[in-house]
């Protein structure tokens, strides 16, 4: 507030706001976890809408959810490179014993625990999809 950033913080309470939202909700105190997790949906969410207002030609609108895309990925902790994502979806499917595309829940949930709030979800699917694939 004292250094007048406006964007950031109107995205702090936002997440406030968001987090105060499912506490009410489930009535219960959220742990760390879940404080990623809703910070994670709300990242997921502005990344559609960049999409929908890209295609609509709306580029003023997509720039403000970048930058309240930029201000939610710093609190999150730091996200594991494309190398370290593809030896943990390798060591997941060696270790579940993954033979094609139908043990691909197996990898998932077990990757989920593990790369939660580090990587995106759906990067790593696409990657188990392709290794499970071929």
């Amino acid at each position: 507030m004292r250094a007048k950033d406006a964007a950031r913080l109107s995205a702090i309470r936002l997440i406030l706001a968001a987090i105060k939202q499912r506490e009410v909700d489930e009535r219960v105190e959220l742990d760390d976890a879940a404080v990623v997790g809703v910070i994670e949906k709300m990242i997921k969410q502005r990344r559609e809408s960049i999409t929908q207002f890209e295609k609509g030609g709306r580029t003023d609108l997509a720039d403000a959810e970048k930058a309240e895309v930029r201000v939610l990925s710093a609190y999150l902790p730091a996200q594991m490179s494309d190398a370290e994502i593809a030896q943990a979806v390798d060591a997941a499917i060696a270790q579940s014993s993954a033979a094609g595309a139908k043990d691909m829940g197996k990898v998932m949930a077990a990757l989920k625990s593990r790369l939660a709030g580090k990587a995106d979800m759906g990067k790593v699917s696409a990657l188990v999809k392709a290794r499970l694939a071929g």
